[in-house]
This record gives C-alpha cells, structure tokens and sequence, in this order.
C-alpha cells in the first residue's frame, strides 16, 4: 500500500469533545422535555451524526422534532461546547512528521465544517491542514460515505492512495464504501471489536503507531519506479 494523502476524523481522533458533546446533549434532552442523561451514557453519541443520536435518544422519525433537538444542541455547543475538548497526546508531533514524510492531510468530519475549521484553529492545528471538511448545517454530507466520495472529488484523489483515519465504525465504514483504506483509533470512542468488524488496514493504540505505518508506506511510493 502507498497513499499521498490522509482524512482525519476530528472528535476521537484528534480531540476529546467528551465534556462539550455530552453537556451539549444534556442540554438539548432538558429542552426537549426528556428526563435526564448521565454524561456516561451518552459516550456512544461522539462520533455519529447528531440527527442519528437525537432519533434514538427521542425516539422519532419526526424531522421537525431531529431538528428542534439540533437547534438546541448548538445553542450551547456553539457558545461553549466548542472549547470544552482536549487535544489528544501526540497529535500535533503524528501531523507534523507525516507533513515531513510529503503526505497531504484533511480534515473529515460529521461535524459542521465551519465548527470544525473553528476547533483546528484553537487547538493550533490549521497549518497541518489542507482543507477542513465537514457537513452542512442541515446535515447534509454528515454521513462520512457521503463526505469522503466529497473530498475525493473536490480533491481530485485517488481512492487507493488515500487513507480515512477515525475512532468509530461509521468512519471505516465510509472508507470502505468508497474503496479507500481505514485505519482505525484506538483512544477514542469505538472499541476494538467495532473497529476490527470494518477490517482496517491498521488498529493504531498511539499516533506513533500510525506515523511509522503511513512512513513506511510514503517511503514505498518514492521507491515506486
């Protein structure tokens, strides 16, 4: 395997959002009228798109209900919830040396872009980054299939050389649809059972773990005659 260039998952994989999603839930299940959640329980809800959590966690199909519960949701993430992450140990030292190794690096997430591009800036993360993708508002694009088949046009990427790294099956799995290798995280949200299920090309326990991996594969795409 050779890849020039690697999508990032934001929440799990490059920050903890733990305390700003959950507090941001609890919030919007308390508007909602909704009895309330421990912050544990709501562990499962960091990484899938909020209308997908809010479904579950209300139990309705009614959009105009998705919605109102999202509205809520940002009317506190977008305040505080933003700020209330933790960068992940050694993420900054894992971007800069695959910068080095020549890889071109992407920000893809279900969360919406300009939230993301917002958290990259606070944590100092924007000059490793060549573009930061996320959903729309509305939600669109915040299925990470949809999203990746999205930054491989915008991009005008190969699919085999490019590599989706993320800490839950909805990011392998989005990989897969769209023939792109997955690397799964194992600091973040999904278990290594989940992760396995989508057969990644790798199941990283540290970043160090990944940069030697995508090294050694940049040093086997300039050894390419």
């Amino acid at each position: 395997m050779s890849f020039t260039t690697v999508l990032f998952d934001l929440d799990g994989t490059l920050t903890d959002p733990f305390e700003g999603i959950t507090r941001s839930i609890q919030y919007a299940l308390e508007k909602m009228g909704v009895s309330a959640v421990a912050a544990e329980d709501l562990r499962w809800c960091i990484g899938p798109p909020l209308w997908e959590s809010f479904r579950v966690l209300l139990a309705t199909e009614e959009k105009k209900e998705l919605d109102r519960a999202v509205g809520f949701y940002r009317e506190r993430y977008t305040k505080t919830g933003l700020y209330e992450n933790t960068l992940i140990d050694g993420i900054p030292e894992l971007l800069a040396d695959l910068l080095e190794s020549g890889l071109r690096l992407h920000v893809c997430t279900s969360k919406p872009h300009a939230y993301a591009g917002t958290i990259i800036e606070h944590f100092g993360l924007r000059p490793y980054f060549g573009t930061v993708y996320g959903s729309e508002l509305d939600g669109a694009r915040s299925a990470k299939a949809e999203l990746i088949a999205h930054i491989l046009r915008q991009e005008a990427l190969q699919a085999g050389e490019t590599v989706m790294i993320g800490d839950r099956k909805h990011d392998l799995i989005g990989a897969n649809v769209n023939e792109v290798a997955g690397i799964g995280v194992l600091w973040g949200y999904g278990s290594r059972e989940e992760l396995e299920a989508e057969q990644p090309v790798l199941i990283a326990e540290t970043p160090m773990e990944i940069a030697e991996f995508l090294q050694t594969a940049c040093q086997s795409l300039v050894a390419r005659p």
